[in-house]
């Protein structure tokens, strides 16, 4: 296989450090990495990156694209491009919230039938487990899925109904068999005082948070670890925001169970205490929780209790979100932010004392590990040419003007963060450069390869 393009940069994240290399590309994969700046042939496509970092494109392993059926929330197109404008280069949707969700391989033929020629970068799809459908989870497996999700709670959709520990004692064993991962909301909602607090004021953030407290996640953390041990079944907890449930999942890891775990940027870089009420943009289930218990969220990253950091990216129409009338029990939870994940983290991490080479372990080589994607994740020969330029150094706001999910609604406008993305490469092509974008998106379907 000859190479049909090179980029140079003084910055290239490897596996063992940041080096002066050039990378050797051909037909989407990384053939070689040369010392230094490679001598290219007169007239070979040379594409010099400078200072500028390269870091392995990164996964997010939990979004909503919301298509087909609620186009007007999100869709194929909008989302793709908002992820390569972040350096994403793979995303994994989950089977909600498009319509139908996800749940047969009727409805994920039409999500891959929906998603042709929009995809400016890679994507994989999950099942879904409800009630009644574990007859389908071997045929969604064979169809390709990367893993299965499941709702403790109410989803907030009724099309995706909530499973009971009982019924998912059932199902585990059919999981285990198929070798792909149970991914779990965490949250068991038993009732308690809390709930009348957001019943009688439905705008004090600090009434939502104590309408969804830490015991909910802990108690669902819990029992789902008992399930794992039980049936040997690859279990991971989505967006955890109790730190309280830490300890559990450390126990677990010791016992060697096949438990991992992700957070989201929002649970570690906004604290409840400067939340203003009625600011429905910062809804999210479960709720963003005091500066004490993300400081140790983040503590978990660096220790590896906690596997990678993913967005949960649940975008909605702005009437759904109640902005207008600020109330915080009506409007839909959930926070957009596919777009800028790369900085957030990043700003957080410099804060921190953390290093590139974590970012780039927490956002792409660990989630590749997780989801069973070798050839993504690293920069090294015979990998995917799947990457992110961007420059750490460099401050930006964020704001309306450059956000390119569909609804311009999310908590982080007017954040000034650290990390400027430049171009991002998906399949050894460029997919988005300063702004813009290439007319025939790159991205390709990724299917579990049984």
């Amino acid at each position: 296989m000859e190479a049909e393009k090179a980029i140079h940069s003084k910055r290239v994240l490897l596996p063992d450090g940041i080096r002066d290399v050039t990378l050797l590309i051909g037909n989407g994969t990384i053939l070689s990495i040369e010392p230094g700046k490679w001598s290219a042939p007169k007239g070979f496509p040379f594409i010099e990156a400078g200072e500028s970092l390269i870091m392995p494109g990164l996964i997010d392993s939990h979004v909503h694209i919301n298509e087909p059926g609620r186009t007007d929330w999100e869709g194929f197109e909008s989302m793709t491009k908002a992820a390569a404008a972040g350096g994403i280069t793979t995303l994994v949707d989950m089977p909600l919230n498009s319509s139908p969700v996800t749940t047969n391989t009727k409805a994920l033929q039409a999500k891959l039938d929906a998603a042709k020629g929009k995809l400016m970068v890679n994507v994989g799809c999950y099942g879904g487990i409800v009630p009644g459908n574990s007859d389908q989870l071997e045929a969604l497996a064979k169809a390709g899925v990367l893993g299965f999700k499941v709702f403790l709670t109410h989803s907030g959709i009724d099309e995706f109904p909530e499973t009971s520990m009982k019924e998912l004692d059932r199902v585990a064993p059919i999981l285990a068999k198929l070798g792909l991962p149970l991914l779990a909301h965490a949250e068991l909602d038993n009732s308690h005082p809390g709930q009348a607090e957001l019943e009688d004021d439905h705008y004090s953030y600090n009434a939502y948070l104590h309408s969804r407290p830490n015991n909910w996640e802990d108690e669902a953390v819990r029992q789902l670890i008992a399930l794992c041990e039980k049936h040997n079944v690859r279990t991971h907890i989505v967006h955890l925001s109790s730190a309280s449930a830490l300890p559990m999942i450390r126990e677990a890891r010791v016992k060697g169970l096949p438990l991992t775990a992700e957070t989201c940027p929002h649970y570690v870089y906004f604290s409840s205490e400067k939340i203003p009420d009625a600011d429905t943009r910062f809804k999210c289930a479960p709720p963003i929780r005091d500066a004490a218990n993300n400081q140790l969220l983040w503590d978990a990253l660096t220790d590896h209790t906690l596997d990678f950091i993913v967005t949960d990216h649940s975008p909605a129409p702005p009437e759904t979100k109640e902005l207008d009338s600020g109330d915080l029990k009506a409007a839909w939870g959930g926070i957009a932010s596919i777009q800028f994940s790369l900085p957030v983290v990043w700003t957080l991490a410099k804060q921190r004392k953390n290093t590139l080479e974590e970012v780039a372990a927490w956002m792409s080589t660990r989630v590749a590990d997780f989801l069973g994607l070798p050839k993504k994740g690293r920069i090294q020969v015979g990998a995917d040419a799947d990457l992110v330029i961007w420059s750490p150094d460099k401050k930006m706001k964020i704001n309306r003007n450059n956000i390119q999910f569909r609804h311009k609604v999310t908590p982080y406008e007017g954040e000034m963060v650290f990390g400027v993305v430049e171009q991002t490469w998906v399949n050894g092509e460029l997919a988005y450069d300063r702004g813009g974008f290439v007319s025939s998106p790159p991205g390709k379907i990724l299917l579990h390869q049984a």
